[in-house]
């Protein structure tokens, strides 16, 4: 249940940020809506993951898979640079965060 938790709170993590670009520096109201309600969600569900998940090990999933995943949506969303160099670094996140998840007891 922890893990669970921690993979939605990294999705909402991504969602609040795609919601931050959406909202236009908070002047349209349903992006805004949505980017704080996915805040809430987001800290929610990490720290319902601590009970569980170690403090490093939680974070750093949490971190690696809103950077991973919102460098991502850029690349598909806003027409972001997608060179070799870009996506090896993104590999290596979404690597380094699954390691994390494979090396923490459960």
């Amino acid at each position: 249940m922890a893990w669970s938790a921690l993979l939605l709170a990294g999705i909402f993590e991504i969602i609040w940020v795609l919601g931050m670009k959406f909202s236009d520096g908070f002047t349209r109201p349903l992006p805004s809506i949505v980017t704080i309600a996915s805040i809430a969600l987001s800290f929610v569900l990490l720290a319902m993951s601590l009970k569980a998940v170690p403090l490093g090990t939680a974070y750093a999933i949490w971190t690696g898979i809103g950077a991973a995943g919102a460098a991502m949506a850029g690349i598909l969303l806003f027409g972001e640079s997608a060179n070799a160099i870009r996506v090896g670094c993104l590999l290596l996140i979404v690597i380094g965060t699954l390691g994390l998840r494979f090396a923490t007891p459960t």
